[in-house]
């Protein structure tokens, strides 16, 4: 008991310390910041972009994942848990991130903003696609929670985020609303970009490591050809494979698309079978090495551009 009494009062003491830009605690008093500003914790990389250009100078935001984690397989750290106790609102998604799911319920239930309840989501990928995986169960919240891939759904977030810290923050009010609406304008612009460049192209079938992608497919009128699941880390059947290198076969695929944060053996096998070369597509799940998540999104255009032979 005295042992836990010392980890207890360790853990609150590093909670009250200002959090970094990863994985800190956001500290201060309940819901604002050791240097007074609301305190925001976003749960991976494109909630942290889209926390940071709202907040503005207005507010502190630390981010939960850290750069080149998985953040489906994100661990939270007693410290972390501490700074959820803490801060004013917890940015995230349901269904990506277990961990965070949980700690948010237990601990910041009144202050979390599941960002996909601002917009219409898309359902699950069909189980009957990916039958005999093993790795994390999406059928829990029944939508594909990787929403921040269609720009324009990512938009409506940014108003809706500017507008829960607008409420929260009365005092810098309009500032939260003005970068919400030029962060808005600035995705309006990418969805356009991505929707001119794939407008005429030669193949609209993509196949991809993990069923990420499908609100960017959606949303362009692509067709996403998943190895695996909603889930980096599960492992498709031998079946799933061979019915994946047929289609791709059909389609006359040119192209496997890997990914930044997964392995891309089982990719490089399968385009190694069909013919096909590879190339990185990125679910913008962690931040770039230089660039954000705008940046990232136009590398994928090009890249699509280059594998579908668009014009």
């Amino acid at each position: 008991m005295a042992a836990s009494a010392v980890l207890l009062a360790a853990v609150t003491a590093c909670g009250t310390e200002t959090g970094s830009a990863t994985g800190g605690s956001s500290g201060g008093a309940s819901g604002v910041s050791a240097d007074g500003r609301p305190a925001v914790t976003a749960a991976m990389y494109p909630l942290q972009w889209l926390a940071e250009r709202v907040g503005g100078p207005d507010a502190t935001v630390t981010g939960l994942t850290k750069p080149g984690v998985e953040p489906h397989d994100l661990e939270l750290s007693p410290l972390q848990v501490a700074g959820l106790e803490k801060t004013g609102l917890v940015v995230y998604i349901k269904g990506v991130q277990p961990a965070v799911d949980e700690a948010v319920e237990q601990h910041a239930a009144d202050r979390g903003f599941d960002v996909a309840t601002s917009v219409t989501p898309l359902p699950a990928v069909a189980e009957e696609e990916h039958h005999g995986e093993e790795g994390h169960d999406h059928e829990e919240i029944g939508y594909d929670p990787h929403l921040w891939l269609d720009p324009a759904r990512f938009a409506t977030v940014a108003t809706k985020l500017g507008e829960r810290l607008a409420t929260a923050d009365p005092a810098h009010a309009q500032g939260y609303r003005d970068r919400a609406a030029a962060t808005a304008a600035d995705l309006t612009t990418l969805d356009q970009e991505l929707a001119k460049g794939l407008t005429t192209c030669s193949s609209d079938a993509i196949v991809t490591s993990h069923a990420a992608f499908g609100y960017l497919a959606d949303r362009y009128k692509l067709h996403q050809i998943g190895i695996s699941g909603l889930d980096p880390d599960a492992e498709p059947s031998p079946a799933r494979l061979a019915e994946v290198a047929k289609v791709a076969k059909q389609e006359k695929v040119t192209t496997i698309f890997t990914e930044t944060l997964v392995s891309p053996k089982v990719a490089e096998i399968l385009a190694q079978e069909v013919g096909a070369k590879t190339a990185v597509l990125d679910p913008v799940e962690s931040q770039p090495p230089n660039g954000d998540y705008l940046s990232a999104m136009r590398q994928n255009l090009s890249t699509l551009q280059a594998a579908l032979s668009c014009s």
